[in-house]
């Protein structure tokens, strides 16, 4: 994947740079081959053990990880992330923006096709762009394109996106599967059954929640095709099971969130675990829409009666960092900056009583079981801690997809998530904590001051500057408590022998299983 760089520090540098013109190198098969067979081309087939199945296949509306991992080996976007998080040309192989920032050329890479054998062009580019932003399409990421006033596609081959202001963040929002890039005949209905991208890999078989299996696209535009002729992602619910799988030959790659399932892998001799830290965040998100919670009193006493070390400590054996708001290196929060950086009962009671709830209140708490192994650990220990304050969180459990459900309608007062985490802090919050962003219900809050500081963080273009914007987003959220962050940790991508190529990544992508082979 990686071809020709735009760091991510330069992108949140300058505009200038981070909309530069970059240059580089070029029908899904629903029988496919069965899980275990070779297929053609050569190469043994992989597969992957997961713990859930995905809940969409239509990747405008994927937050689920297990989906957004599938559909972005499916589909292809205009530009793409390589191993270190830089921004590098994909489906577009150049861009150039003019001298004010607000009109971006893009160029598109030609001779691509999809899945079922159409030519991709820029009307796929109109079409797609245009569907995000109606608001209608219900598309997770459509606030990223909230700077876009228009989509041009003067020739089959150029795409020109006119803006009402610069917009530092827009090449790394375009490099999300939430942006994929899809043939302007198809429709939800049918990518729902049958993916049709332009990725390096196509739809074979699919055994609901039990496995969901890719083939190799042979007509992939990368100068490289899949190493492999298929990868089976087998869902077996718990890591652990995962361990014995691998231990028995029968899965090669998994990635784990457990610390302790990553320890007991690479305690056996036969499986190698590469440890990787993330940008997502593990977080208390509290709607402050909804009952108890729209009282800042509440949310500020709930901030304060967590200690966040030991939820990192008791769920995830301290393996990562407490964190605030932004997660990435060049913007990153100092969590030492809310209003109570340490745990305070004396706070936390003194906030309740502001609000009239000295007696304690009941926050009903969503919590998937699932996704990620260390979710109900964080709930148990947060629901003990704030015990303490007379602050009761009602545990609800759901299986992941239920999960996603509640959460996507914002039917939760408080849920335990892990979010993920992205190299440009506009592309994290943006469609969250704006009043328009197309998350917004489920943040469950926003102000005019965000507003503001959003749309100044993306029109600027000095990256000091940028810096000190997204410092005062981080400060907004924490003095109101919105959510309360907790911690950042680590991924564990464990493989058995006879496994190449693979390449974790800090924002959990699974992408580099196109270069991955098993010997």
């Amino acid at each position: 994947m990686p071809r020709g760089a735009l760091s991510a520090a330069a992108l949140a540098a300058t505009l200038s740079l981070a909309l530069a013109s970059c240059s580089s190198s070029s029908g899904s098969d629903s029988s496919g081959p069965a899980p275990g067979a070779e297929g053609t081309g050569g190469g043994k087939p992989l597969v992957v053990g997961v713990t859930s199945d995905p809940d969409t296949l239509f990747p405008w509306k994927a937050t689920q990880f297990q989906a957004v991992n599938v559909l972005q080996n499916l589909y292809g976007t205009l530009t793409e992330f390589d191993k270190d998080l830089n921004v590098v040309p994909g489906l577009a192989e150049s861009w150039d923006a003019s001298e004010d920032g607000k009109t971006l050329t893009l160029k598109l890479r030609q001779g691509v096709t999809f899945a079922d054998g159409s030519a991709f062009d820029s009307a796929d580019v109109k079409s797609s762009l245009d569907k995000i932003m109606d608001e209608k399409t219900a598309a997770v990421a459509r606030a990223s394109l909230s700077s876009v006033k228009s989509v041009e596609a003067p020739d089959a081959n150029t795409v020109v996106l006119k803006l009402s202001a610069p917009d530092a963040a827009l090449p790394a929002n375009l490099a999300t599967v939430n942006m994929a890039m899809l043939s302007s005949d198809d429709t939800e209905e049918k990518l729902t059954a049958t993916p049709n991208g332009t990725g390096p890999f196509t739809l074979g078989k699919r055994v609901p929640s039990q496995s969901i299996t890719l083939t190799r696209n042979d007509a992939y535009w990368g100068a490289e095709k899949a190493k492999s002729p298929s990868v089976e992602f087998r869902v077996i619910p718990d890591e652990s099971s995962i361990v014995s799988a691998m231990q028995s030959g029968n899965v090669q790659l998994a990635v784990f969130n457990d610390p302790l399932v990553a320890q007991t892998a690479e305690g056996g001799g036969t499986i190698t675990v590469a440890k990787t830290p993330q940008l997502n965040y593990h977080v208390l998100q509290l709607n402050a829409r909804r009952g108890e919670l729209g009282d800042v009193n509440v949310r500020l006493a709930v901030q304060c009666a967590i200690d966040r070390k030991q939820v990192l400590d008791t769920a995830a054996l301290g393996e990562g960092e407490v964190t605030g708001p932004n997660t990435a290196p060049a913007f990153k929060s100092d969590p030492d900056k809310r209003p109570c950086p340490t745990r305070d009962l004396a706070k936390a009671a003194d906030y309740l009583g502001k609000a009239g709830k000295s007696g304690g209140v009941t926050i009903k708490t969503i919590v998937s079981q699932g996704e990620y192994a260390t979710s109900v650990n964080e709930a148990q220990s947060l629901k003990a801690q704030l015990a303490e304050a007379k602050i009761n969180l009602d545990l609800e459990v759901l299986e992941s997809g239920a999960f996603v459900d509640r959460w996507v309608a914002a039917d939760f007062d408080a849920a335990v998530a892990l979010n993920g985490g992205r190299p440009d802090p506009d592309g994290s919050y943006g469609r969250y904590f704006t009043s328009d962003g197309n998350l917004n219900k489920v943040a469950g809050y926003s102000s005019d001051k965000l507003d503001k500081l959003f749309a100044e963080g993306k029109a600027t273009t000095d990256q000091a500057a940028r810096k000190a914007i997204y410092d005062q987003v981080a400060a907004e959220l924490e003095d109101n408590a919105a959510w309360i962050w907790l911690f950042s940790g680590y991924t564990y991508t464990a493989t058995t022998s006879g496994v190449q190529g693979f390449t974790p990544m800090a924002n959990g992508s699974l992408q580099s299983l196109r270069a991955t082979s098993v010997s």
